[in-house]
């Protein structure tokens, strides 16, 4: 599937609630991933509770794209709506480019550690278990996407060792359904160590199986696979809550980190 019906994934977004929650997770939508020679790609951006079906515009100072020269380049003429954002990245040459949100930031709230010792926000389900301390923390979420025009690249898949980013393995243009793919987490840089991995079906607003079923975590090394199960188009969506660093308006941030990608036959 090389491209997505976006009239029919915004008609479904129009029907849905505008205000964002913590549920949302951001994305970034390609109308291609296969450019072949056109020198540019339409994207769309957005907040979603499901996968690709636009609810809240993403509003970024810092939407840009990383080429195979490795250089980053910054997306002007943005067009905000208000239930998605559209621009055209320029790719002028052959090669695969990382198109990007830029880390931005988002809401603040309360966090706490459950009975497992895990960090979950307020509001995202069950109980606060008592004596557990509330603490400030504030989201920060990064939506990337490849895109190849000619024979892929690999230039653009380095990560910057900064924040929340998913180093590809297996190079996304060479995703197969049924096949396991490849990725490392890292956090400023270094391995993180059994996170868990969501991955979102586009097929799901059709056949009701929106999530792939099998449980995915990082290993130690922060390496994870992930097998799509059919032909379409994904969404890997991984959170990492930590403390801040100095500095920083709160003690704690929730960051977010989603990937598109496509799955081929």
């Amino acid at each position: 599937m090389k491209r997505i019906g976006w009239a029919a994934l915004a008609g479904v977004g129009a029907l849905s609630a505008a205000g964002a929650a913590q549920a949302h997770m951001p994305y970034m939508l390609p109308n291609m991933f296969d450019l072949t020679e056109r020198g540019h790609v339409t994207v769309q951006a957005s907040f979603a509770e499901d996968a690709f079906v636009p609810e809240v515009a993403m509003r970024s100072e810092a939407f840009h794209t990383r080429g195979p020269d490795g250089a980053a380049l910054p997306i002007k003429d943005v067009v905000y709506l208000r239930d998605l954002t559209v621009f055209e990245a320029a790719v002028p040459a052959n090669g695969t480019y990382r198109i990007s949100s830029g880390e931005r930031f988002g809401r603040k709230g309360k966090m706490y550690r459950d009975a497992a010792g895990r960090w979950v926000m307020t509001g995202e389900g069950g109980e606060r278990p008592a004596g557990a301390e509330l603490v400030d923390v504030q989201s920060l979420t990064l939506a990337e996407v490849y895109v190849s025009r000619g024979a892929p690249t690999r230039e653009a898949l380095a990560v910057t060792g900064k924040g929340l980013e998913v180093r590809p393995i297996t190079h996304p243009s060479e995703i197969f359904a049924a096949q396991p793919a490849a990725f490392e987490l890292l956090f400023d840089g270094a391995p993180v160590a059994g996170a868990e991995v969501e991955v979102y079906r586009s097929a799901g607003l059709y056949d009701g199986r929106k999530k792939i079923a099998d449980r995915i975590v990082t290993d130690a090394a922060g390496r994870f696979s992930i097998v799509p199960p059919d032909g379409g188009t994904y969404l890997a969506l991984i959170r990492h809550r930590t403390a801040a660093p100095a500095g920083a308006e709160t003690p704690y941030r929730s960051y977010s980190y989603t990937l598109t990608f496509e799955a081929t036959e």
